[in-house]
């Protein structure tokens, strides 16, 4: 039940215009301090993760790991996507209350 609003909120957050994908695109939304939250998929590349993961910590933006790029992509309506980051406040703490119950 949590999965499934959590790509519910994350799809909404998408057809507000609320979020960013793709690898370059949200290195550009962390840099500008625009990021509110980032999620990254389990099965991205080394190369990759390690990029997110030190521009995150760098400017203090909250991450969360997802199960797939697959899971991801189908949340906002695309084909698989490994990183997406929300730059709405509201949606960003609605999405990390759904990911982060135990």
């Amino acid at each position: 039940m949590a999965d499934n609003r959590w790509t519910s909120t994350l799809g909404l957050a998408n057809r507000a215009g609320k979020i960013v994908s793709g690898e370059e695109f949200v290195l550009k939304e962390i840099k500008a301090k625009r990021a509110k939250l980032v999620l990254l998929s389990k099965d991205t590349s080394l190369n990759t993760e390690k990029r997110i993961l030190d521009k995150c910590n760098f400017y203090n933006v909250p991450i969360i790991r997802v199960e797939s790029r697959y899971e991801l992509g189908y949340a906002i309506g695309k084909d698989e996507r490994v990183t997406v980051a929300i730059v709405d406040n509201g949606f960003a703490v609605k999405i990390r209350m759904y990911l982060e119950q135990p």
